[in-house]
């Protein structure tokens, strides 16, 4: 990978790691943010945003490769996607990485639809092309449980499972992905282990030497219905290396 990479989401818990990678392999890099931010890291910083499109023709003008950690709520997710495709197909882009969750099109939850819609705009564009699928961060987890820790009983998905990633795994795969030719869909990165969400929520309480009382509770939906049903894991793609309880001793030291 020789020409510039741009990066979107590239102050984001992914995109901070995937500019990371790429400047210590000594890849031209711009990050794209939607405020101005000063040099001095390796990377070539740019003003621009997603949704409005202001500023995005400049931002892709010879650049080679984008890899896409941006994410939004509601539809603003989906129409940043269309905004980026119809720029780099312009700018003539070789090749945009997409990173997206396992599942998109297996759980019905209004985030996973969109995710689901924004694979269908890179699918569809003219641009080569990479979706990258992970399981949910660690990260993400550890936010879900600080807000419940605060509660008065600790609030337990009854039948739902996780497989937590680390984040700079993901990183490393999709800087790997950015280098070579686009492949479509590649193949799925999963956490470690598949683990019940009360399991994952004693490990969080033990690890922030918290004690709450953990009431099982049973949702209704088709969304919950998918996730009891694991359909946002990929055990056959436990390729992550780093666990949640490794997660946990960076977040709270070891206790």
């Amino acid at each position: 990978m020789t020409g510039t990479v741009l990066v979107t989401g590239a102050t984001g818990t992914l995109g901070r790691e995937v500019v990371r990678l790429l400047v210590a392999r000594g890849v031209p890099v711009r990050g794209l943010s939607r405020r101005e931010r000063s040099g001095g890291d390796g990377v070539a910083w740019v003003v621009g945003d997603l949704v409005t499109g202001e500023g995005l023709g400049a931002a892709v003008a010879g650049v080679e490769v984008v890899i896409d950690c941006a994410t939004s709520t509601g539809k603003k997710d989906l129409v940043g996607v269309k905004n980026l495709v119809e720029a780099a197909e312009r700018a003539g882009v070789r090749h945009l990485v997409y990173v997206s969750i396992v599942g998109v099109d297996r759980v019905p939850i209004p985030y996973y639809r969109t995710k689901d819609a924004c694979e269908r705009v890179v699918r569809k564009s003219g641009l080569g092309w990479t979706v990258l699928r992970a399981t949910q961060f660690h990260d993400l987890l550890l936010t879900i449980f600080g807000v419940s820790a605060k509660l008065p009983v600790f609030p337990v998905l009854s039948g739902v499972r996780f497989q937590p990633v680390d984040a700079p795994e993901v990183a490393e795969h999709l800087v790997e992905l950015a280098g070579g030719a686009p492949a479509g869909y590649a193949p799925e990165v999963g956490g470690p282990r598949v683990r019940t969400y009360r399991e994952l929520a004693e490990a969080y309480l033990r690890a922030a030497g918290r004690r709450r009382m953990l009431v099982p509770v049973r949702l209704p939906g088709a969304a919950v219905r998918a996730l009891r049903a694991g359909g946002n894991l990929t055990p056959e793609r436990a390729v992550g290396r780093g666990t949640f309880e490794e997660a946990l001793a960076e977040r709270f030291g070891d206790r």
